[in-house]
Formats: structure tokens, sequence, C-alpha cells
């Protein structure tokens, strides 16, 4: 296993649940992130994505929106000297055009702290959406046959793919949801044709490294076929 995808659901009401502020469901899920990159480490994992905040996601309040803003690279920052000493690399991966202005020199900053790193790549989907992913690299490709930089009767499956935002890293051969809630929600919707699926009923701020590590267990048990 080389890729493991996850969609963190369940922040608000595992705050609404306990009442709490709804900014501290979110704040509690970052412990979460924490042992999701952990079990990976452990797990000799090479890739991590993680749905940070999708481009539906701007439709939430003001306060809720500026707060998950700041405190994605907050808590980057934080884990920051840890993430170095495990030589973990982090990426920001989504429509750049929607990032808000104010966090980019610090998410920047981190991809450039971390960039030589491989033990483990985190690819965190921010202002990130698998259709608007799809339209996106469909207008790279036209463009380049406009150009003459490509041929029609060349593209296939790697072209479309290599115009990605998350480019040619593996497809995720697991996604993880919790929350409860059984649907992908656009993520990596393109890549994820034959993942495997582990919906949890736990609120994203209650996982720990060890039910990642489960699921990654569980996973090992499956027969992959591919359609053959």
């Amino acid at each position: 296993m080389q890729h493991l995808g996850i969609i963190p659901d369940g922040n608000r009401r595992w705050a609404k649940q306990n009442k709490l502020q709804t900014i501290l469901g979110h704040q509690t899920g970052g412990s979460a992130v924490k042992a999701a990159i952990y079990a990976c480490l452990e797990k000799n994992i090479r890739y991590l994505s993680i749905y940070t905040f999708s481009l539906e996601n701007f439709n939430r309040s003001e306060i809720e929106k500026e707060y998950l803003f700041n405190l994605i690279p907050e808590e980057c920052k934080k884990t920051l000297p840890e993430l170095i000493e495990k030589k973990v690399r982090i990426k920001f991966i989504g429509d750049k055009d929607y990032f808000p202005k104010n966090v980019i020199p610090s998410l920047f900053e981190l991809e450039e702290q971390t960039k030589n790193f491989d033990a483990l790549i985190v690819n965190f989907l921010f202002c990130y959406g698998g259709k608007q992913e799809i339209i996106a690299s469909i207008k790279d490709v036209i463009t380049k046959v406009k150009n003459g930089e490509l041929s029609i009767d060349n593209i296939d499956e790697n072209v479309i793919k290599s115009s990605l935002w998350c480019g040619n890293i593996p497809d995720p051969d697991l996604i993880i949801r919790t929350g409860g809630v059984s649907r992908l929600s656009g993520f990596l919707t393109f890549q994820s044709a034959y993942s495997e699926l582990i919906f949890l009923d736990y609120f994203w701020p209650e996982v720990t490294k060890d039910i990642i590590k489960g699921c990654i267990e569980k996973y090992d048990q499956i027969p992959r076929n591919f359609g053959r």
C-alpha cells in the first residue's frame, strides 16, 4: 500500500455533542491529523492525502472559514520540528486562485522547509474539489493541443492524470471517511476509481493512531483484482 486518503468528517458534530464551540472541534481534529501521520510512518506508507478544505466549504460562515484558514498553518508550524525530524514533506494541493492571501506565505513556507523530505508525503487538499480538478486538467490538455504541444491522438489516461493538481502520485489504495457518512464528496474523484473504502462511525476528533492502523491492516486482508 502506497497511498492512504482520508476524509476527516465530524469536527462540528463532535463539538456539538460535547457542548463546545464549533471551532474547538476543528482544533481537536488537529490531533487526529498527527495520529494519521504517525500511523502512516509506522506502516511505511509513502503518501497521505487529507481533505482539509473543499471548494464547497466556502459556503460556511466567515468566522469559521477565517478560523480554519489560520488553524491549518498554525498546526503545521507547531508540528514542524517533528515533521523535519521524521522527514515528512508537506504539500498543499487545490485551486491556488482560491487560497486566502493571508495564509499563502505560511503554506508555501511549510512546503519549502520540507521539500527535500520523502519518508512520507502529506498532501493537504485545500480549496480542492474533485470535479474542479478534472475540469482544470481538461483545460490544460486542450491548451496544449491548441498550442501544438500535444496531439489529440495521444491523449490517454496518463496525459489527463499528469495535468491534475495532484500530478502523477499513485492513486489512493484506501480511502477512510469518518463521521458516519458514506460518500466521497469530491475527494480525488478521478483517482479513486479502484480505491477501497472504509467508512467509520467515529467523529474525526475521536480518531487515534490505532484506529488508522486498524483500517490499514483491514485493507491488507482485502484481495485486489482490479477487474481481472
